[in-house]
């Protein structure tokens, strides 16, 4: 018997002052919410601390929950190159963390992300925790708004996974 297992998907919100997470399962057309958290680091710490805890905190996930793949938001760059290079470091500190578990990772822009979840690549994060809570059925908006938004990265995925076209050895697609 051939039973397909649900999809399970880590979606991370990558920064080093705040980072978030959230894993959800699909299986079939609904989704489910497995569970979401973010990491805050304190300026006290030196940045290699800072990197090391994020590191840790993306690993300690991918232990706990064993995603089936990895999603991660791309950099925005605004007007401030020295946040989006920390900002990129704490990004490869978790591609890095779920690289060495074996995982794929997929890297998503922020406004694929927005338009996936709320249908508007340019919408506020409020209007993203909203479509967050009502896809995946929450009671509230996830909170913070970092663990909001990997949800929203986990959901794309997700949502792009279910409209992957298989093939078959042959060579003869099917969808």
């Amino acid at each position: 018997m051939n039973e397909k297992k649900p999809l399970r998907v880590l979606g991370i919100d990558p920064g080093l002052a705040k980072m978030g997470w959230g894993v959800i399962e699909v299986d079939g057309p609904g989704f489910s919410l497995i569970e979401y958290g973010s990491l805050s680091t304190s300026t006290d710490l030196c940045h290699s601390e800072r990197l090391l805890a994020v590191h840790l905190e993306v690993k300690r996930v991918v232990t706990e929950f064993q995603p089936d793949v990895a999603a991660i938001e791309e950099i925005f760059c605004g007007k401030n190159p020295r946040t989006a290079l920390v900002t990129g470091e704490a990004r490869a500190a978790s591609i890095l963390a779920c690289s060495l578990a074996g995982l794929r990772v997929v890297e998503l822009a922020a406004t694929v992300v927005k338009l996936g979840v709320t249908g508007n690549g340019h919408a506020s994060k409020e209007q993203v925790q909203a479509m967050v809570q009502r896809i995946l059925k929450l009671a509230e908006p996830p909170r913070p708004a970092d663990a909001a938004d990997a949800l929203a990265v986990a959901i794309v995925q997700a949502q792009r996974n279910r409209r992957r076209i298989t093939v078959s050895p042959s060579g003869t697609g099917g969808s």
